[in-house]
């Protein structure tokens, strides 16, 4: 009678090693992960709580998250996890498009302190993003425009602000500055004087994983239009090059013809 032998489970599958959430930094599975250290262990990426998987834009806003995330309810954001994986894109408006979202959702609860700073990062990205080319389809006017409304000294403050100094406006804004109003946002959002902080930080994670979903799909659906149009055309060439009038000695001599029909 034949026995079944046991296999011994792959080190990196074994369950007393999976990583669990916590904050900050960690140098392996073993004493923890972040949000973006446990994304790279699911990608099968070196161990880095900066994978190559994830936009950078929302990488920093999932880091930023979950450090400001209690313990208690850090747990909760790991569904989130396998949903950013994937997510990538070379188009700097990415990051300038969460920077400027994060900011509407932190201006209506944030301290008035904390109001004035972000007022001045969604402004400055708002107008970069239309230096950039704009959000596309991605509306992001309309929700900025809600949120200062709600918090007028605020707006009132940072224009008058970035009228004394032009430079924030116009110069070129940087990845890490953008980076900057992120985590502004985020951590608006978690000292706020409203309730369930920990919800709130998850809905602001969970709606920026769509947005992004939503620029990527869409760049790779006008990506796979243009390869579709590029190849259509190179069908098209042999067929043009092989017909009999394509050669100009051809093509002259049916004109030839043509008129003394």
């Amino acid at each position: 009678m034949k026995t079944l032998k046991s296999r011994r489970m792959p080190a990196a599958l074994q369950p007393d090693i999976m990583p669990v959430l916590s904050a900050g930094r960690h140098r392996s599975p073993r004493s923890g992960a972040c949000f973006m250290e446990f994304a790279s262990f699911l990608a099968g990426e070196r161990w880095s709580d900066h994978p190559s998987c994830t936009h950078a834009g929302l990488a920093h806003m999932a880091r930023a998250v979950n450090d400001l995330t209690s313990n208690e309810g850090r747990s909760a954001l790991a569904p989130l996890i396998p949903s950013v994986i994937g997510l990538t894109t070379d188009d700097p408006r990415l990051d300038l498009i969460i920077a400027v979202t994060a900011a509407s959702a932190a201006i209506p609860i944030a301290s008035i302190d904390r109001q004035h700073a972000l007022a001045v990062g969604a402004l400055v990205c708002q107008d970069a993003l239309e230096r950039a080319g704009g959000s596309g389809p991605i509306d992001v006017d309309g929700p900025l425009r809600e949120a200062l409304d709600s918090a007028p000294e605020a707006e009132t403050w940072a224009r008058r602000f970035l009228d004394r100094n032009v430079r924030w406006r116009r110069a070129e804004i940087s990845a890490r500055q953008t980076h900057v109003t992120i985590a502004m946002s985020v951590d608006g959002v978690r000292s706020a004087c409203a309730p369930f902080p920990d919800e709130r930080l998850s809905a602001l994670l969970e709606s920026t994983i769509a947005l992004s979903a939503e620029f990527v799909a869409r760049e790779r659906e006008a990506a796979g239009v243009a390869a579709e149009a590029a190849a259509s055309a190179a069908d098209r060439m042999p067929a043009e090059a092989s017909s009999p009038l394509s050669r100009p000695d051809a093509r002259s001599e049916y004109e030839d013809f043509s008129r003394h029909m």
